[in-house]
């Protein structure tokens, strides 16, 4: 039996128990802990671990974690003195007998006497592509240089400077605004650890290739880690100087004088557009000073392309973020205490303690002047967690709060929900509808909000007095070029793009709980800019806008893709799956008549399935879009994700239908505008758009229909919203037997509609958007009385101050009458007759219009109902109702009323796009 348990280990494993080894793990660090680790794991023999000696007391990980196993552990501080072997350290290395050194991380000179002395000899792991940036410093040098692809080598150690045979290598794409931490923590670290593993057993295994390092290519590059020679030089371009800063971050940090002191500079990334506006700051040998903007600070290179910097260190040790620098004294007022608190803050010191290896800790103690590095960051984070109530710090929390007691009002900070991020704008307040509101006036980019690249704005109307509410930014072209490439860096290098789907479903989540906060406030701005009445406005235009976020929000997670069984090839097998994906860069351009719905129906959607987004706003409605804006922002969207821009459709609009760089544009409007939307995607890059255009959406009342249900449906379905309704009823077609009856009782409840100040919550019906859209009401019912309609009331401007329109009813409309073919898009209800014996007829009617959006039917006969909804050619058939939309319901047209569905699961497919992945195994 034990012979039959061998032999199936023999054959079952990559190994067997005679391929196990002694190995001696010569080096120090977290890294070297972990390689130590799996080379036991992996069941080799550690004899003895070669590593610094204790600092304060303080040993290195992997001698505490070795010791602990029971491994012996040798602290030598030095292995030769004048180039010469030490005998007693020789001697006892010697001891161990080991068949291979693992140097991970080895900083020590070691003597050809140790790394010739195993049978296997001595590898080394080297973070760069050799023989490129051998020495010391190699992932410094990796991004000081540019480099676009890193890695790491793991090589037998020889007599030269990382000039010994390569026995693997890892190479990775080194991202533009990577930084040491980052390229070390996303590759360089858990690759490595994995590869030193897998280059111990290909040395057991007998398969370890020795490939001689070729001499073309090779860099010898200086250790850099002296502070001197971190001095930036500002005569280079943009590009050169984010390298060398990044390539410095966090040790030994990019500095210039600023000021008359020295500042270290972390954080760096590349940035696009525009000079941003914000506080000047001369920098000694730049030709153009730096900007302190509201997110960091931003210099320029000799070429005009800028940086960002988000960290600033002084001399002192102290940090802030770049955004703060030059508003004085940066410290705050102490937060006092509760019991609680001050238990936790004996927990933390506690933690210091225990990392540093000290029980001398007070209020000025800093943590890494102490002896705490980058991987101890990582422990403090997590022991935080762990010990304080589940708080969660970030790495930079503790880089920006260094001392014990500035760490220590972090913490309790954080614990209380109060967050370090002020959000500041330049808001215009106002005392209105019983409450003090204030919201944004400028254009919303990359979470900040900014005047016009040429700072020209615009008057904003409220058209219930024709008053002046506000002026607002009027974006440009170059305005959508800046927003554009801040969407598109959001999506491919930051945050958003890297975030988990349910994390951005929790940002939706908090975003339409603030919407729901400031609803109210919301709903006042829509209904002065827009002319809503309020109580209409808190309902629908803003309650949808709610719902539609919070439906979205919980699609983040549930975008799946397919497994297809395909035709294998043979004897191999395929497996083929297809992948959702977003889109990238999305344009969203929206009308006048929802404002904020009409921005929810298409941005929820998209966000939930990744994009980044870039919005116009209806020039004549831009206020409840901004104060949304403010709302991202403090439910904590990055940079980027969502931009803002108020402007005319032929300069903002028209530059994003043209933009190389946004993939998919949805637009709701007019016929007109849609085809020349869709002309620009075609011409510009192809981009996928989806149209929700005009519509003239037959409603047919038919004799056995409940009249009461009927007559307030049918108000609804014309009125709703003063008539600026998208699927507004266009024409209404009511059987004979009941006409005169139906218009009768219309006109005796338009008479009881109450007609005046939107805020007024008694009133039933407000002003028209604005003045040109009233005034072509006014010519549409002109024409409809010189083609012979008959105007039966209505017809007119309301006698008072602003905007207002009279709900209007035509009969006796002809099918070639012009009101019977063009959507009105305002209170205008025409209806025209028809008879029971000529069904179809009345469909033909229905149909021959260029729109299909929406049609309405009422009767009590079911199979009449299913019979015309068969017929109608419309993208929605309300059936004994109208206007009855839900988050859940895909919207949209046929015909010219546009394609593409808002709304719904199928909301989803406009806004993503479908991979397919084949595999032969």
């Amino acid at each position: 039996m034990l012979a039959a348990s061998r032999f199936i280990r023999r054959f079952s494993t990559s190994q067997s128990i005679w391929d196990k080894m002694k190995i001696a793990v010569i080096g120090q660090s977290q890294f070297g802990e972990e390689v130590y680790k799996l080379i036991r794991s992996n069941g080799h023999e550690v004899v003895g671990v070669f590593t610094i000696p204790d600092v304060n007391g303080k040993p290195d990980q992997l001698a505490a974690t070795a010791e602990k196993d029971g491994v012996r552990v040798f602290k030598f501080p030095r292995w030769r003195v004048k180039g010469q072997a030490i005998p007693e350290v020789l001697e006892a290395y010697r001891e161990t007998k080991p068949d291979l050194n693992v140097m991970p991380f080895c900083s020590q000179f070691i003597p050809s006497e140790v790394t010739d002395h195993p049978q296997h000899g001595s590898i080394v792991y080297h973070p760069s592509i050799l023989p490129r940036h051998r020495g010391a410093s190699a992932i410094n040098w990796t991004l000081m240089c540019g480099d676009n692809y890193g890695g790491f080598s793991i090589f037998y150690a020889d007599d030269g400077l990382d000039t010994g045979p390569v026995l693997l290598q890892r190479e990775v794409y080194v991202d533009p605004n990577d930084t040491v931490d980052t390229l070390y923590n996303r590759f360089l670290y858990p690759e490595g650890i994995k590869a030193m593993g897998e280059a111990v057993q290909m040395i057991a295994d007998g398969k370890a290739p020795k490939v001689t390092q070729p001499e073309e290519g090779a860099t010898y590059d200086a250790i850099w880690k002296k502070k001197e020679v971190a001095e930036i030089k500002w005569d280079q371009t943009g590009e050169m100087l984010h390298n060398f800063i990044r390539g410095n971050d966090m040790i030994p940090g990019a500095w210039a004088t600023i000021d008359g002191q020295k500042v270290s500079m972390f954080g760096s990334r590349l940035i696009k557009g525009g000079r941003p506006k914000g506080r000047v700051v001369s920098i000694p040998g730049c030709a153009v000073p730096a900007i302190v903007t509201k997110d960091g600070m931003v210099f320029t290179g000799n070429d005009g392309q800028m940086l960002k910097v988000k960290t600033l260190q002084f001399e002192d040790g102290r940090m802030i973020q770049a955004q703060k620098y030059g508003l004085g004294d940066d410290a705050e007022e102490k937060i006092e205490m509760t019991p609680e608190e001050v238990g936790m803050a004996g927990a933390i010191k506690d933690i210091w303690g225990g990392i540093l290896s000290t029980t001398k800790i007070d209020g000025d103690s800093d943590f890494f002047k102490m002896g705490g590095g980058s991987m101890d960051v990582a422990r403090l984070v997590e022991e935080v967690k762990q010990k304080c109530n589940g708080i969660a710090l970030s790495n930079e929390d503790v880089y920006m709060a260094t001392t014990y007691d500035a760490f220590v009002q972090k913490v309790i900070k954080k614990g209380r929900g109060l967050d370090d991020f002020v959000f500041e704008y330049d808001a215009v307040k106002m005392h209105i509808n019983d409450m003090d509101i204030e919201f944004p006036n400028q254009l919303f980019i990359n979470n900040d909000f900014v005047d016009a690249e040429d700072g020209k704005t615009f008057d904003t109307i409220n058209p219930t007095d024709e008053s002046v509410i506000c002026k607002v930014a009027k974006g440009t072209a170059a305005d959508v070029d800046t927003a554009v490439a801040a969407a598109k860096e959001a999506f491919e290098e930051g945050e958003w793009g890297k975030m988990n789907a349910r994390d951005r479903g929790t940002l939706m989540f908090k975003l339409a709980d603030l919407m729901e906060e400031h609803k109210e406030e919301l709903a006042t701005l829509e209904t002065i800019d827009s002319g809503a009445v309020y109580t209409l406005a808190i309902k629908t235009h803003i309650g949808m806008s709610i719902d539609t976020f919070r439906y979205f929000a919980g699609w983040c997670d549930k975008i799946q893709g397919l497994t297809i069984p395909i035709n294998n090839a043979r004897p191999n097998k395929n497996l083929t799956y297809t992948k959702r994906e977003p889109v990238g860069v999305c344009g969203i351009v929206v009308p006048w008549n929802y404002p904020l719905m009409m921005l929810a129906w298409k941005m929820a959607s998209c966000l939930a399935a990744g994009n980044t987004v870039v919005l116009k706003p209806a020039q004549v409605t831009p206020l409840t879009a901004l104060k949304f804006a403010e709302l991202v922002v403090r439910a904590g969207f990055p940079p980027g994700v969502i931009n803002i821009l108020p402007g005319s459709g032929s300069v903002v609009g028209q530059r994003m239908a043209d933009h190389p760089d946004i993939r998919k544009l949805g637009f709701t409007g007019s016929t007109p505008i849609g085809k020349t939307i869709m002309k620009s995607c075609a011409v510009s890059n192809l981009k996928k758009c989806s149209l929700e255009l005009g519509g003239k959406s037959p409603l047919v009342i038919f004799a056995d229909c409940n009249m009461d249900t009927a007559v307030k449906q049918a108000l609804g379905a014309v009125f709703f919203n003063k008539g600026e309704n998208c699927i507004a009823a266009g024409r209404l077609y009511v059987e004979d037997k009941i006409h005169d009856e139906f218009i009768d009782r219309v006109i005796t409840d338009i008479k009881k509609m109450k007609i005046g100040d939107p805020l007024d919550r008694s009133t039933a019906h407000g002003p028209q958007n604005h003045r040109s859209h009233l005034e072509k009401l006014l010519e549409y019912c002109e024409i409809g009385q010189r083609d012979g309609a008959t105007l039966v009331y209505g017809g007119k401007q309301v006698d008072r101050p602003g905007l207002f329109m009279e709900p209007t009813v035509f009969t006796n409309v002809k099918d070639d009458n012009m009101i019977a073919k063009e959507e009105s898009f305002g209170p205008v209800m025409v209806v025209s007759k028809f008879n029971a014996s000529d069904i179809d007829g009345m469909l033909r009617s229905a149909n021959a219009t260029e729109y299909g959006l929406a049609s309405g039917v009422f009767t009590n006969d079911i199979s009449k109902a299913l019979y015309c909804s068969d017929k109608l050619n419309a993208g929605t058939v309300f059936i004994n109702t109208y206007n009855k939309t839900d988050v859940a319901a895909p919207f949209g047209g046929f015909k010219q009323s546009g394609f593409g569905k808002d709304l719904g699961m199928e909301a989803m497919n406009e806004y993503l796009k479908t991979k397919t992945v084949t595999v032969e195994y």
